[in-house]
């Protein structure tokens, strides 16, 4: 009970599945062979096993944890919890009778210790164990040296040192392992030869040494390992001409991971007919044809020859053999122009993901095989219509035929396929109307349509995609008021509506409307008209308050497939084109914490209202070409963390309110083209923005444009911390002429920035950000009592 006791059940952390320990009695009572993870000898009744993975575990393991205490213990399992980044103790040396120990992904790291000067890495003394079996230490933050008394480990015969960051210029240690069947050296700083001794691992059938900085003759080292089966040498910066009968000399050999490195194969006669192969991975080898070994395989599932320089026609030789068998193709990323035969329906009846994006097909569409889940052939110069025949295949999850030059109408079933997650359409031809038909159980995600021909109306059967995260409709020729049920769709977080014909008021609808999750709202270069949609806004819910922002993180999805053996993850990230100084930016990845209003060219009218000021985590605002009247609102003032504002090209009266020069991240502004007035805010980034943010407003004035102001009508310059009566001092109380020497940096720098604040000092700012609220008022009235700029 002292063991359940030194930790936390963090329920919430993402490997948690079941926490066991909660199963344990509180006071200790009953037998612990009883208890959920625990298993005892049946003789001796002492603990021989316990397996606590993915028991949601939170804390710092300490060397004396009673867990060490189980001297008889023989197998154990504490994958996937979170021990907050401690150091992995010595204490487990003292279980000296272990014959299988898994601490996988389980938060182990050496940040503590670096921070506390304390022993870094692996315990030397782990190489006690000398009963160990099998040994699983992969996914950890382990850093420094593998100690040299894992020799020791004689016994081994499993062994998972993949993606620790231990680092090492010798190999030797392993060749004493003669009993290891499985080795995961992967994703480490490994470096130095590659020892010759290696040709003593007679009984590996797995080996797997990518992304590691060794050096040598590995390949012909490993050609007399005949036993192996699965072979990973990935971004080991191999070269040269690789002799394809030496591959086939290991007749075991099932998997062949050789990505992110420069080979060829030789084009001599291959000394065999069959080969067992079921996973090629030949990604960025600068290949320039498809091997031919490929097509001796009749068993192949997995085939992925991504970015190289393959060209001409895919011949029907990759899947010949392996029509039953292949499950994944990925050819993206070449120079590929067609199928052999102009073959376009594929005969490969298990398929389930097909990648043939960024090459130069030049061919009607190819349907895939009914059982395809991903399909992407986005990125060529595909045209004419887009056969009915897609709706036949009824495992899509993702379809995605962007940036083609597809034309003619939309099929009216494409709505309709049941399991479809992502539909991604976008910069073709297509005209007609929106598919209309999207039934209750439609599980779309994403739908990009953007930079089309189609017209008429947003079908209101929309609604039914209640999943629906992002809907871009922009650049069309769309015919419609704004589509208020869209509000309905509570994790809607992106809306691209912008350069269409919408049309009418927005804010008289909106009484009753909840935008709870959206980001990101782009209507601009329409016919709207009324007043400031203010309603919409006080809705907006995430773009007021700041939630799970600890990291940088981006808008995407991500899928499982399964494959034969395991669950393949796929994500894919939603894009998005925003106005950005001026031009228009494509974000190829939309941040979790951009959020962006652009109301631009339009024909909103009356004044900005006060409420502007509520949708604190703001980023982009655009409300340029529009009818607005009266004067800037101050309230502006609380978008902290806002780093574009454009109010050009309207009928603003007054100041420029002095209280913006505290947006700190503002890097860009404009308000040309009103009829402001009186001085520019001074002191701060503002004296870095050009006259052109100010132009066509005769009467501002200030030091960087040509009209100056006389004394009386300078600029207060902002005070130089702010300080509230009676409270203590703000750690954010920064000289501005200091902080603001870093300001006008880009826009993801921005977000960058933010993350770093939020991350390391949330709470900090919080707190002083309650505090500068309560003295704002004070502050204002120090601003208009500070001596004026020269």
């Amino acid at each position: 009970m002292e063991f359940k006791r030194s930790f936390r059940i963090d329920t919430t952390d993402w490997p948690c599945v079941y926490s066991k320990v909660d199963s344990w009695p509180l006071d200790g009572s009953a037998d612990c062979c009883s208890w959920d993870g625990i298993e005892c000898d049946e003789v001796t009744g002492r603990v021989i096993v316990l397996n606590l993975s993915s028991s949601c575990l939170s804390g710092i393991m300490s060397p004396n944890n009673t867990l060490f205490r189980l001297v008889h213990m023989e197998s154990l399992n504490l994958t996937f919890n979170s021990f907050s980044f401690s150091s992995i103790p010595y204490g487990f040396s003292n279980l000296s009778k272990l014959q299988y120990l898994n601490l996988s992904s389980s938060n182990f790291s050496d940040e503590l210790a670096i921070s506390r000067n304390s022993p870094r890495s692996l315990p030397s003394s782990m190489g006690n164990l000398s009963r160990l079996i099998e040994l699983y230490l992969d996914g950890n933050n382990l850093q420094g040296q593998i100690p040299v008394s894992f020799a020791n480990l004689t016994q081994l015969s499993v062994l998972w040192l993949s993606s620790t960051n231990l680092s090492g210029d010798s190999l030797e240690w392993v060749v004493n392992l003669t009993k290891l069947t499985v080795l995961g050296l992967s994703d480490n700083w490994l470096s130095g030869g590659f020892p010759s001794s290696f040709v003593n691992l007679k009984q590996l059938t797995y080996l797997n040494l990518s992304n590691n900085d060794l050096h040598g003759d590995i390949l012909g080292t490993l050609w007399s390992l005949k036993d192996l089966e699965m072979l990973g040498l990935m971004s080991l910066d191999l070269n040269g001409v690789l002799d394809v009968n030496d591959l086939f000399t290991l007749k075991n050999l099932r998997g062949l991971w050789l990505s992110n490195n420069n080979i060829s194969f030789t084009k001599s006669s291959i000394n065999a007919t069959t080969s067992k192969f079921a996973y090629i991975y030949l990604d960025s080898c600068n290949l320039t044809e498809f091997p031919r070994f490929i097509g001796l395989s009749s068993k192949m599932r997995e085939l992925s020859l991504q970015h190289n320089i393959i060209q001409g026609i895919i011949p029907r030789l990759i899947w010949n053999n392996s029509k039953e068998s292949l499950q994944y193709i990925d050819l993206s990323d070449n120079l590929l122009s067609g199928f052999e035969n102009n073959q376009t329906n594929l005969p490969l009846p298990n398929l389930k993901y097909l990648d043939i994006s960024f090459n130069s097909l030049e061919i009607g569409l190819p349907i895939p095989p009914p059982s395809v889940m991903v399909y992407n052939i986005s990125n060529n110069f595909l045209s004419r219509e887009v056969p009915t025949s897609i709706c036949e295949v009824h495992s899509l999850t993702v379809l995605d035929l962007s940036y083609n030059v597809l034309n003619g109408t939309l099929p009216p079933c494409l709505g309709s396929i049941g399991p479809l997650k992502l539909l991604n359409l976008a910069r073709n031809k297509f005209d007609g109307i929106i598919p209309r038909v999207y039934p209750d159980s439609c599980a779309l995600r994403m739908i990009d349509l953007r930079e089309n021909q189609l017209s008429e109306i947003v079908p209101r059967s929309l609604g039914n995609c209640r999943m629906l995260e992002y809907l871009n409709l922009g650049d069309n020729q769309i015919n419609d008021t704004f589509p208020f049920w869209l509000s309905e769709l509570a994790y809607l977080k992106v809306i691209g509506l912008q350069s269409n014909n919408f049309h009418g008021p927005i804010e008289s609808h909106l009484s009753q409307l909840n935008f709870i999750s959206l980001h990101i709202l782009d209507i601009s270069n329409n016919n709207f008209k009324g007043e400031f949609p203010s309603n919409l806004l006080k809705r907006c819910h995430a773009m007021k308050v700041m939630v799970g922002q600890d990291k940088l993180a981006y808008l995407n999805i991500n899928e499982l497939l399964g494959m034969t053996d395991y669950r393949l993850s796929i994500s894919m990230t939603y894009v998005i084109q925003l106005m950005n100084k001026g031009s228009k930016r494509d974000y190829a990845k939309i941040p979790d914490v951009l959020m962006a209003i652009d109301l631009s060219n339009n024909k909103f009218e009356g004044f900005i209202p006060k409420l502007i000021g509520d949708i604190k985590l703001l980023r982009m605002l655009n409300l340029s070409n529009n009818l607005f009247i009266g004067s800037i609102p101050p309230s502006l003032a609380n978008l902290t963390v806002l780093e574009s504002l454009d109010l050009s090209w309207n009928n603003l009266v007054g100041e420029i309110p002095q209280q913006l020069a505290y947006l700190t991240f503002l890097s860009v502004f404009d308000v040309s083209h009103n009829r402001l007035s009186g001085p520019i805010p001074c002191g701060t980034q503002f004296d870095m923005f050009g006259s052109s943010s100010f132009a066509i407003n005769d009467g501002l004035c200030g030091s960087s444009l040509p009209n100056k102001c006389t004394n009386g009508e300078n600029a207060p310059p902002p005070p130089s911390y702010f300080k509230v009566d009676n409270e203590k001092e703000c750690p954010f109380d920064l000289d501005w002429r200091i902080v603001l020497v870093g300001i006008g940096v880009g826009f993801l720098v921005g977000i960058v920035l933010e993350n770093l604040i939020i991350d390391e000092k949330s709470m900090w700012f919080l707190h002083c950000s309650k505090k500068m609220a309560k003295g704002w008022k004070k502050v204002r009235k120090a601003l208009a009592d500070k001596k004026t700029c020269n």
